[in-house]
């Protein structure tokens, strides 16, 4: 099992690939759209700020995050919307901000005992998963932030956190759609960066997911269409998993078309 140390770690190192991307835009640049519709570069660090945010919350302050919460279960666009209304300022602002929610966070999270849980938005995990949520959405936006720029970005092991995370929330694609999720366990083997085989579930399963660890991930936060990536199934369920992969709760979102990177990554 992951050392809640070394997951937050990762968090922080993860956070500060982020905001090199950012750190030197000029104001035009944070006016730059992303893939996402509708989304520029600061509304991508904005997004990023409320939920490091609501996780300094839910890690430090528990019953507030509840009460919080409570009232934003009957939308969750509504949600992130308000959250992206209260982050959006001029970028000076938006970088302290986003640096200080991000430090606070990563404070109260390592603070939690281990073998405790936190409150999240659907039910409690431990700190090490939300650690590692953490580094998901990192991923997911820093990479639209990446597109926007025109930047190659450089992953390391760090992903194996997003990785475990994908295959622990492997449901989450079929709850966003109202379909009910297999019962039989995947096995997933994921090859690291650094070459090194992450693998999960039973060996002799007869689903199988497997290919790069970038790819993976670039895959479960949606941020490329599976034609484009180097993952691969066995088994008609794996085989479909692969088409409504997310490691995100709520609605989908439009994903990403056949292609549309093809020429930037030429």
């Amino acid at each position: 099992m992951t050392e809640l140390k070394d997951v937050v770690f990762d968090l922080n190192a993860e956070g500060d690939e982020v905001d090199r991307l950012v750190a030197d835009l000029d104001a035009e640049a944070w006016t730059r759209p992303t893939p996402a519709p509708g989304w520029t570069v600061a509304h991508q660090i904005a997004h990023l700020t409320f939920i490091f945010r609501i996780a300094a919350m839910a890690a430090g302050k528990p019953e507030e995050f509840k009460a919080m919460t409570a009232g934003a279960k009957a939308g969750f666009d509504a949600a992130v919307n308000v959250g992206l209304a209260q982050f959006m300022d001029e970028p000076a602002r938006m970088l302290e901000r986003w640096r200080a929610e991000r430090a606070a966070a990563a404070e109260a999270i390592a603070a939690v005992p281990p073998d405790q849980v936190v409150p999240w938005l659907v039910r409690p995990i431990p700190p090490a998963v939300l650690a590692s949520a953490g580094i998901m959405e990192l991923f997911g936006h820093g990479q639209d932030i990446a597109d926007a720029l025109g930047v190659r970005r450089e992953h390391t092991d760090r992903l194996r956190h997003l990785v475990a995370f994908a295959v622990l929330t492997r449901d989450f694609g079929y709850q966003a759609r109202g379909l009910t999720p297999p019962e039989e366990e995947f096995r997933f083997e994921i090859t690291a960066p650094s070459g090194e085989v992450w693998a999960f579930g039973p060996e002799d399963a007869s689903q199988r997911v497997s290919g790069p660890a970038v790819d993976f991930c670039l895959l479960v936060t949606r941020r490329r269409h599976r034609d484009d990536l180097a993952v691969t199934a066995v088994g008609e369920k794996a085989d479909h998993w692969l088409d409504i992969a997310q490691a995100y709760r709520g609605p989908a979102g439009e994903g990403r078309r056949p292609g549309q990177f093809a020429q930037a990554e030429r």
